[in-house]
């Protein structure tokens, strides 16, 4: 396994969080804050013993002694430490050198180590983020300080040489040299150590992955690879011949696609077979991810997904033996039905012939008979007639003939059907129709058979006494019907289920009444127009149902003779006017 291409590059929610400096900052303040109290402490006993022994005396004291303010400054640090915080330190080491070089009388003088500690200072002071420029500054702020001494020491004059002071000056600012040095070499060499265990920590995770992390670009090239490769996907050969060669030829196209989607910052994922093994398949998603030169990279976790294909591959194949034997059962209906109906239409006939007697009397018995014959024979004409429209539905085989017609005719001539079963049950049946024609464009047969329905519906589950109303009417293009009854109503669990075929709601009482047939061929039937059936119904007070179709026949009444248009107006009671 190789790295990939950049370990810090960003992902879709920022960029990776480096938290391996925390550790080497929060051990290199105290060490810091101590290298700054060391030196304030050497140099107040080398200035306390220069002035003890007369090495040092007037303005140079008062150098050496300016040199504790940077050492007080740099314990500051320890409460809050930054990039800003480490630069004024700096600065104060600069002041102060340059103090103590110019009252000291510069590079000849006793203080000539401490023109140097500026330089010293930005060693120490720069860690492991921003070393070289305090360094930098560190060194510019020594030549300051140097230079200043030399132009203080040749406009005052030349100092009194203190060989010794010049000496423990050195010597400190060398012993304070080493230790900087080793400050920051001690952070490096701590941040280092955490850096490569969190990259060894990091490598081991990507490689302990149950799939496979690939770094690659847009054209496939692999650029590193983490973790455990799905079966017929060789890691070496990735590395040689790209993801693309390693990919069934069909596929190819698909993951370029994919590719493609990931570039434009999509999520991407696709899935492929292995060129070695054609019965496997592999599952690929993919994302954008530059690398830290700004390169187009892509990152890519595969897995193996031959059972989950395997999985679809079942699903489909029970799908489409499901489609194909409920398509087969459907057809099966629609021949049954259609077989069954001409027997049953010869014992109607027959039963028919003994009910009026044509050939001679019935005893009562016999009557009685010919008579429950009928009618369970017409009930049961019925039930296959809705089967088979039913089923020619399912099959896709019911078409509509459409043909303009007076809607009210058609729904006219079903309230008349259904009135004598009203009448019998003690059922009040009322239809509101609008006076003027209903121009409709729809299926006349199909219109009778949504009000036969909803009627017969409505008056079968409406005890007696109760009254069921239909009224017709336009809005816009819809034809709207609302058949509404104060029957025994329809719980609000059983709402959703009504409209689907053989579905019942109520008791076992109120379902032995019907097939569940009805309301769902009204359904089906509105929707074949593009129109809709809803249901609105409350347990114990009655249901309405709703059939609205978009089959109103939009007319325009022609021009009479000389381009004179009548238009009827009834407003007042008025009759109607010309207007020209």
């Amino acid at each position: 396994m190789t790295p990939p291409a950049s370990s810090s590059s960003p992902d879709a929610n920022g960029p990776v969080k480096d938290t391996a400096s925390r550790p080497a900052v929060a051990e290199g303040v105290p060490a810091l804050a101590a290298w700054h109290g060391a030196w304030t402490a050497a140099v107040m006993v080398a200035t306390l013993g220069g002035i003890w022994l007369g090495a040092l005396s007037g303005p140079a004291a008062f150098g050496s002694l300016a040199m504790l303010v940077p050492g007080l400054a740099g314990l500051a640090l320890i409460r809050r430490d930054g990039t800003g915080e480490r630069a004024l330190v700096l600065v104060v080491w600069t002041v102060c050198a340059l103090a103590a070089a110019v009252l000291s009388g510069g590079l000849g003088g006793p203080l000539t180590g401490f023109v140097t500690m500026p330089f010293v200072a930005g060693l120490a002071l720069g860690g492991p983020r921003h070393g070289v420029r305090l360094a930098q500054g560190g060194a510019l702020g020594a030549a300051i300080a140097a230079g200043s001494g030399q132009l203080s020491a040749w406009l005052i004059g030349a100092p009194r040489t203190e060989i010794g002071m010049a000496t423990v000056s050195a010597v400190l600012a060398a012993v304070a040299a080493v230790l900087a040095v080793r400050l920051a070499w001690r952070i490096r060499e701590t941040r280092l150590a955490i850096a490569e265990e969190t990259t060894r920590r990091v490598e081991a995770l990507l490689s302990s992955q149950p799939g496979l992390t690939l770094v690659l670009d847009a054209s496939g090239r692999v650029y590193g690879a983490y973790g455990s490769a799905p079966p017929a996907l060789l890691v070496d050969a990735l590395f040689e011949q790209g993801l693309i060669a390693a990919v069934h030829a069909p596929d190819r196209r698909p993951i370029l696609d994919a590719f493609d989607a990931a570039l434009k910052g999509q999520l991407a994922q696709v899935s492929f077979a292995p060129r070695q093994a054609l019965d496997r398949r592999v599952t690929l998603i993919v994302r954008r991810a530059d690398d830290a030169a700004g390169h187009p990279r892509l990152i890519a976790q595969a897995f193996d997904g031959t059972r989950q294909f395997a999985t679809e591959i079942g699903l489909e194949a029970a799908r489409a033996e499901a489609e194909a034997q409920n398509a087969g059962k459907t057809r099966f209906l629609a021949n049954m039905s259609h077989e069954l109906r001409t027997p049953l239409n010869a014992v109607l006939g027959f039963s028919d012939v003994m009910r009026q007697r044509l050939f001679g009397p019935l005893s009562p018995k016999y009557a009685e008979y010919a008579d429950n014959i009928h009618e369970a024979g017409s009930h049961l004409l019925d039930l296959i007639g809705d089967v088979l429209d039913v089923s020619k539905i399912e099959a896709e085989r019911y078409e509509l003939s459409r043909e303009p017609f007076d809607a009210r005719e058609v729904v006219s001539a079903a309230v008349a059907l259904v009135r004598g079963t009203a009448t019998d049950g003690g059922v009040t049946l009322a239809s509101l129709l609008p006076d003027d024609p209903l121009a409709v464009e729809a299926d006349r047969r199909a219109l009778k058979q949504i009000t036969l329905n909803l009627l017969s519906n409505a008056i079968k589950f409406t005890p007696s006494g109760g009254s069921v109303t239909l009224t017709l009417e336009t809005i816009g293009p819809y034809l709207e019907m609302v058949v509404a009854d104060t029957g025994v109503g329809i719980a609000a669990r059983d709402l959703k289920r009504l409209g689907r075929p053989f579905e019942q709601a109520g008791e076992a009482d109120q379902r032995a009444k019907g097939t569940g047939l009805g309301l769902s061929l009204v359904r089906a039937l509105a929707e074949l127009h593009g129109g809709r059936m809803s249901i609105e119904s409350t347990l114990g007070e009655g249901t309405a149902v709703t059939v609205r179709l978009p089959v109103v026949a939009v007319s325009q009444a022609a021009a009479v003779e000389g381009g004179a248009e009548i238009i009827q107006l009834n407003a007042g009671g008025a009759g109607p006017s010309p207007t020209v």
